[in-house]
């Protein structure tokens, strides 16, 4: 069975989509790719919110999937929207690869001082009024929080340009999401991707928690598609459960606010699984966490712990994630 896989054309975009297309061939399925442009990829010059709804990257991808363009879609999982369109399904979430996010900073700056509460090894490691860039209202609030010096400032284009940018002095640091700059480091063809010349931190995923779904990828395809059937032996249940957790609570939290939000669930030793959330509200954050063995039931408790704490009027801020 040939499978036409609809992808994005940014180099990680194509790192995970082809990495996915290895994995059907070595199942014995013959695979072709199928680039689309979406709105995020022509409009990089523009800020999320001015571009349209949340899936500014998943959109166009997700049309031609309803309309039989092609078979199978790789997304990054935190680019779909909580809600998809009716007639597509998550057939396979991969093994996923670390959550966490980096702070990718330049190397010429001194330290400034460290008030927040929570220790991270930026507090010590960024220049007073450092410019930092992210177009993630989450990383926005997280930064703000442990250094209200910081100057949080939008920053758009893929993994290399955003790295020139960088090294160029547009910014003193970006934060990057680690699953993409290993997926990068992984390709023969990314000259750019170049760390050398910074100074590269992960950032505990407990404390500065990522986006949820953050480092896994989504195989979607149509609802009861033969298709799905090729896919399943990619389905990982290590990740799954973790990965529905956070997706789950995802939901809840859009269909009660927009507010800026992160979530990370890992599996403990004894099996249960640990939830961790932050929601910002009011100019602070609202950090719950919770443990259960079933993923919607644990989203379920800390949506509660967290609505109970929201106001009664939610902000009107918008939470796009990069």
């Amino acid at each position: 069975m040939k499978i036409h896989i609809g992808s994005r054309g940014s180099a990680l975009a194509l790192a995970q989509t082809n990495k996915v297309a290895q994995a059907l061939s070595d199942l014995g399925h013959e695979t072709e790719l199928v680039i689309i442009q979406t709105a995020g990829d022509l409009h990089q010059d523009r800020c999320f919110a001015e571009i349209g709804p949340p899936g500014v990257f998943v959109r166009e991808i997700e049309t031609a999937l309803l309309e039989e363009e092609i078979d199978l879609a790789v997304h990054s999982y935190k680019d779909l929207p909580s809600q998809g369109p009716e007639g597509l399904v998550v057939a396979a979430i991969p093994e996923r690869l670390t959550p966490e996010d980096c702070l990718i900073m330049r190397g010429d700056g001194q330290p400034g001082p460290s008030p927040s509460g929570l220790e991270l090894e930026f507090d010590l490691a960024l220049k007073n009024n450092a410019v930092v860039g992210t177009s993630s209202e989450r990383r926005r609030a997280l930064l703000r929080s442990f250094r209200p010096d910081l100057q949080v400032v939008p920053i758009r284009g893929n993994v290399p340009t955003r790295l020139a940018k960088l090294h160029e002095g547009q910014y003193d640091a970006i934060v990057l999401a680690a699953a993409g700059l290993i997926r990068l480091g992984h390709q023969q063809d990314a000259p750019a991707l170049n760390l050398d010349s910074f100074v590269n931190l992960r950032l505990d995923p407990s404390v500065f928690v990522p986006a949820p779904a953050q480092g896994a990828l989504a195989l979607q395809c149509r609802e009861g598609d033969r298709v799905i059937d090729a896919v399943f032996p990619l389905h990982d249940v290590s990740t799954s459960g973790p990965v529905r957790a956070e997706r789950e609570l995802l939901r809840l939290v859009d269909g009660g606010c927009n507010l800026p939000f992160g979530a990370w669930c890992h599996r403990l030793d004894g099996g249960d699984l640990e939830l961790m959330s932050v929601l910002e509200s009011d100019g602070g954050l609202i950090r719950k966490s919770g443990r259960s063995k079933n993923p919607e039931e644990l989203a379920s408790i800390l949506w509660g712990q967290l609505s109970h704490a929201l106001p009664e009027t939610p902000t009107d801020d918008t939470s796009l994630e990069a």
